[in-house]
């Protein structure tokens, strides 16, 4: 089984998470911010990921330190959980629409990290999740990881039903590149030899 669990504390935050790749997509989250917590859920049932998060942070300050270090912590957890990547098909995609919102989302695992996001919003907020930080917690996600990311929301109405899109689109191309592809169990998948 490809399970991993990390533990991150700094000044500024606290997250415990454990991740199982081979799982139901059972979550068990506990955000104190409410979206965020939202958007975990919905990555794990929509990626079929097992996923358990504690977060706490620094919100006296706001909410970029939490947000930020919760998309390095799931990076973090998916590649320890990932080990030397063997057998992997590495890349996905998803085209995910959201109602009245339309997203494409693209992945390599590369092991070369690089985010693009090509979205805009009418909100400052959704909830008590500030919209520009769905950038800053991609990029943590991204770096952690080293997955190349190209993130398209192509448009929509709701700021909510775009980021939903993007998280659900990310679950659904991770869940592609973290399968395993029967043809190359036991290989690597790159020409060089290492991800």
């Amino acid at each position: 089984m490809r399970i991993a669990e990390i533990n991150r504390e700094t000044r500024e935050t606290q997250i415990k998470m454990s991740i199982n790749l081979d799982g139901s997509g059972a979550a068990e989250i506990k955000s104190p911010i409410g979206f965020l917590g939202h958007m975990l859920d919905t990555f794990s049932r929509h990626g079929i990921f097992d996923l358990n998060a504690e977060i706490a942070g620094d919100l006296e300050v706001d909410q970029h330190h939490t947000i930020e270090d919760t998309g390095i912590v799931l990076g973090e957890v998916i590649k320890k959980a990932l080990g030397d990547k063997r057998g992997i098909k590495r890349a996905g995609f998803f085209v995910y629409p959201m109602d009245e919102a339309l997203v494409t989302v693209a992945v390599d695992i590369s092991g070369r990290p690089f985010l693009k996001l090509d979205a805009e919003f009418s909100s400052v907020a959704v909830g008590e999740f500030p919209v520009e930080l769905l950038e800053d917690f991609l990029l943590g996600f991204t770096n952690a990881l080293g997955v190349n990311l190209h993130v398209l929301v192509h448009y929509g109405r709701s700021d909510h039903h775009k980021i939903e899109a993007v998280f659900k689109g990310l679950a659904k191309a991770m869940k592609m590149a973290c399968e395993i592809e029967p043809r190359i169990k036991n290989q690597i998948p790159s020409t060089k030899g290492v991800l």
